[in-house]
């Protein structure tokens, strides 16, 4: 019981005495998901649910959480959050959560985090309740911590993965083929989607002041393609080595950042990409740059890069709407052929 921090050694509960350790940056990073159907993940994308707005709400709830969570949690320390993001992704039929916190003091917002994940998706599941009232929230967990004498921790990478629910272990013929279970049967798929991250570099967006017109515009054409898609993951151009480090956490096929690759003394997205990349593709970030001069010349200021991170595809593209639209049409034609020879496969024609 005394290896418990939260227990004395008589075994009663207590708080745990802060007031030594240094004040530092800590930041923790949970995520979870509402598993459901297809038609309420279509439902929920094109915002047609009688509850509309669906996912503004489940942000704002899960903001309101983390901020609660000293409430919550008997034993929790009251923290004076810098910051909380809470993103939402799909899948066939899920809905990704995940949540950012972030302060500077002397204990950790790994709660923080994690509570932000359980009461967004507790606001989802009453969202979608209606079409779908057998919705389950599952896979709450810690994946990433910074700060404090232990520094970085993140989950092993054969933990961050959701379990399979106990059904889906079943044969469709050892389950209950009553007319209702089969409304909840999972497709079975050839081959899991392509994974792809969307990364925004705006210190206004991050403070809120500023709306994204980019990521979002890159994180449905993603998914058009058939990708799946996490973010538009938003930080401060001063953050944005933390948001690459957190792009590139479960290894996607590929990572297009957006914003912080002008002249700008705060713009940082190249030099914090360059720090990351194993080799370099200097032809993708110069047809980018020359597709956007041909009609803008302003676009040749750009010093956006792209290059391959392990096996990561990573593209810088401007933060401006006629950038990201120039980065769609040069990277298009490319992505298929470009992805499969990072994976080890496709045509070594012309590359």
């Amino acid at each position: 019981m005394s290896e418990l921090s939260h227990v004395d050694q008589e075994g009663r509960a207590r708080m745990v005495d802060v007031s030594a350790k240094s004040d530092t940056t800590r930041i923790a990073v949970a995520a979870g998901e509402l598993r459901t159907t297809a038609e309420v993940v279509a439902l929920v994308r094109a915002d047609d649910l009688p509850k509309a707005d669906v996912l503004s709400t489940a942000r704002i709830a899960g903001i309101a959480g983390a901020k609660k969570t000293s409430e919550l949690i008997p034993l929790c320390h009251q923290l004076a959050l810098s910051s909380v993001r809470v993103e939402f992704g799909f899948t066939g039929t899920a809905i990704m959560i995940e949540a950012t916190a972030k302060t500077k003091g002397p204990t950790g917002v790994e709660m923080e985090a994690l509570t932000a994940v359980a009461v967004a998706g507790l606001t989802l599941h009453d969202m979608v309740k209606a079409v779908d009232p057998a919705a389950t929230l599952t896979g709450v967990r810690l994946l990433t911590k910074e700060g404090g004498k232990r520094g970085h921790w993140e989950r092993p990478a054969d933990e961050s993965a959701i379990p399979p629910s106990a059904d889906e272990d079943l044969a469709p013929e050892d389950a209950d083929a009553g007319p209702e279970a089969s409304e909840y049967t999972e497709p079975e798929l050839d081959e899991e989607p392509r994974s792809a991250v969307v990364l925004v570099a705006s210190t206004g967006v991050a403070a809120g002041t500023r709306e994204d017109t980019t990521g979002p515009v890159l994180a449905d054409w993603l998914a058009g393609l058939g990708f799946s898609v996490r973010g538009p993951l938003v930080y401060a151009d001063a953050e944005i080595e933390f948001g690459l480090a957190d792009a590139l956490r479960f290894e996607p096929a590929l990572v297009i950042s957006t914003g912080g690759t002008g002249a700008s003394p705060t713009d940082a997205t190249p030099e914090a990409t360059l720090a990351l990349l194993d080799r370099e593709l200097p032809g993708v970030a110069e047809a980018i740059r020359q597709r956007g001069t041909a009609k803008f010349p302003l676009a040749a200021l750009s010093r956006g890069v792209a290059g391959l991170a392990g096996r990561s595809v990573v593209v810088n593209l401007p933060g401006s709407p006629g950038g990201v639209r120039d980065g769609i049409a040069v990277l298009e034609p490319l992505l298929d052929h470009l992805l499969a020879q990072v994976a080890g496969g496709g045509s070594h024609d012309n590359g």
